[in-house]
């Protein structure tokens, strides 16, 4: 069969079986736009290319496919590159195709010309140039592969445009379906080592502090169901770091919830004190470990994780095993259950102590009196209390990121989208979309802050022009606040340029402009009714602005090169 490269390129999306592609077209993608109007493919028309790339990213989070978008060449390209560098912080499987000038012009300053590939290079899991139109199906069939499997990640596929031209003989190829890969060097590790299992359970048999530090490779293997078996098993607690929020159930008595810089006083104490982290697909990140030298010091150390680079790189690894985070849990599950002795070790004073820690220093707030601005915690707990168990929550970056992961409750996986890598502002508006667009069944909300909204809100048009009804919630505190409480605490409150205004913009005006209901909350008890209000609105977006306390600060807190046992408390439990 005679196709065109454009035809081959679209053919070759559907038998990966793409169902929806978030693009904004320009000069050197014309060709691959022409034939998408025959397609089966749902496109989604973005307003800015980083948008495409953040939803092609919240559609992965939640539904575990390669999220794909479409842009452009020269600036259509480098407006994705930082969704790219988020999804690869993150590993989130991704497919982006940007257009190229045609390959003859490639070097020469063309017009929207740009090195896309050398760009894009250390923030892709992997990038193609391709210059024939007859490896298109084959380049599409292999970056698939290479997005989904493994370490999960982004890919990007570069087409210049004369390949993909029907004018162009250049383009015209016979189509061939591809039917497996050659990519010397791409080894996914998919067996895993008895011996290094045998060794891992002696450990964890023995140990008389041990606690499960489980990171977001725990959903990225489809693995939370496994990981509930091992900490039921063995009786041992379990940390959700930011991106395992709901691997593990909140209301589970085994969990401890959110370890890390402004993780809970229980979760963080308990990994600093532990004489054991079975540590399950997380990369001991500095926000986890405070100053590296004094983290868990009395520890020793499982590392289970699907890339070789991660064993030893920041914490050397007593038993360091390479291997997809379920197999490996399985695998050690199976072992476990075979020894007689597996629950030899009294471990009742460590769980008394954790639960000492748990009564002690609990998350708390002190609501707002009459008259004043609300309490961010307080409009989280409303809204999570307002809204179904199920509900699916996409944050920005910042203040109201670790309030949102702190106050409410995942007990599903794949409820909890937000950047923790690259911590991008402006994450939350399109992420939230692309959820949408993946699980149009459940309800959606994205919490984001005044600052963040500001970058990417205009996707809201977006939403409002495909019948999207994803509902955002401002927490509008006039600031930047993240930095705000840094230079509070750390600057001696000298306030340099973080002050954003609560009333410019209008964002009950804007949000209307964009085709959304929107709605301004200021009073405690007008908080309930108005998210009830918002969850009935089902055919648009909604937008609620709601106005919390400037001043409010998110503890507890490890100030950052500290050790975590220099754990900041609320003011109201120091002493």
């Amino acid at each position: 069969m005679k196709l065109n490269g454009g035809q081959a390129l679209m053919k070759s999306l559907e038998l990966e079986g793409v169902d929806v592609l978030f693009g904004l077209p320009g000069g050197a993608t014309l060709p691959l736009y022409d034939p998408l109007i025959d397609s089966s493919i749902r496109h989604i028309l973005v307003r800015h290319e980083q948008g495409a790339g953040h939803m092609a990213e919240g559609y992965a989070h939640v539904t575990g496919r390669a999220g794909v978008a479409l842009v452009t060449s020269g600036p259509g390209a480098t407006n994705i590159v930082t969704p790219l560098c988020d999804a690869y912080m993150d590993s989130i499987p991704l497919v982006v195709i940007t257009g190229q000038v045609p390959y003859a012009a490639i070097g020469t300053d063309a017009f929207q010309e740009a090195d896309t590939t050398g760009i894009t290079m250390s923030v892709t899991k992997h990038n193609f140039l391709v210059t024939e139109a007859q490896d298109i199906p084959q380049v599409i069939h292999d970056a698939f592969h290479i997005a989904t499997t493994g370490r999960p990640g982004p890919v990007l596929v570069d087409i210049p445009k004369d390949i993909v031209d029907p004018n162009n003989p250049r383009s015209g190829l016979d189509w061939h379906e591809p039917d497996g890969h050659d990519l010397p060097g791409y080894n996914p590790a998919t067996e895993v080592d008895p011996e290094l299992i045998r060794r891992a359970a002696d450990l964890i048999v023995a140990a008389e502090r041990p606690v499960i530090y489980s990171g977001g490779g725990i959903l990225k293997a489809r693995a939370a169901e496994a990981l509930r078996d091992l900490a039921e098993l063995t009786e041992i607690h379990v940390v959700t770091t930011l991106m395992n929020r709901g691997g593990f159930p909140d209301d589970h008595p085994l969990c401890l919830g959110m370890p890390g810089m402004h993780g809970n006083y229980t979760a963080v104490t308990a990994l600093q004190e532990s004489d054991l982290l079975i540590t399950l697909g997380a990369r001991f990140d500095d926000r986890v470990t405070g100053k590296v030298d004094a983290f868990a010091p009395h520890a020793k150390i499982i590392h289970v994780d699907i890339d070789a680079a991660e064993i030893d790189k920041v914490r050397r690894a007593d038993v360091g095993m390479r291997g997809d985070c379920r197999a490996v849990i399985e695998a050690l599950v199976a072992e476990l259950r075979g020894r007689s002795g597996l629950h030899t070790v009294d471990r009742s004073s460590w769980n008394q102590t954790i639960s000492g820690w748990q009564e002690r220093y609990p998350l708390t707030y002190e609501q707002s009196a009459p008259g004043e601005a609300l309490k961010p915690q307080f409009v989280l707990e409303q809204l999570r209390d307002g809204t179904p168990d199920d509900t699916i929550v996409v944050s920005g970056v910042g203040q109201h990121q670790m309030w949102t992961s702190q106050w409410w409750k995942f007990n599903h996986p794949y409820t909890w989208v937000n950047s923790g890598g690259l911590g991008t502002m402006g994450f939350a508006v399109p992420a939230a979309i692309g959820a949408k667009v993946g699980r149009p069944d459940r309800m959606v909300w994205a919490v984001d802050g005044d600052g963040c909204w500001q970058m990417t809100s205009q996707e809201l048009v977006t939403a409002a022009a495909e019948r999207i009804p994803v509902k955002i919630a401002i927490l509008n505190n006039a600031y930047l606040g993240m930095v705000r409480q840094w230079q509070e605490m750390f600057y001696d409150e000298r306030y340099s340029e973080v002050y954003l205004s609560p009333d410019l913009p209008d964002y009950v005006g804007w949000s209307r402009a964009m085709g959304c209901e929107a709605f301004r909350v200021e009073d405690v008890d007008e908080v309930e009714s108005v998210i009830a209000k918002a969850n009935e609105i089902d055919d648009r977006p909604v937008v609620v602005e709601f106005r919390v306390e400037s001043a409010e600060k998110v503890f507890p807190m490890v100030p950052s090169g500290r050790s975590n046992s220099d754990i900041v408390v609320d003011p109201s439990q120091q002493g």
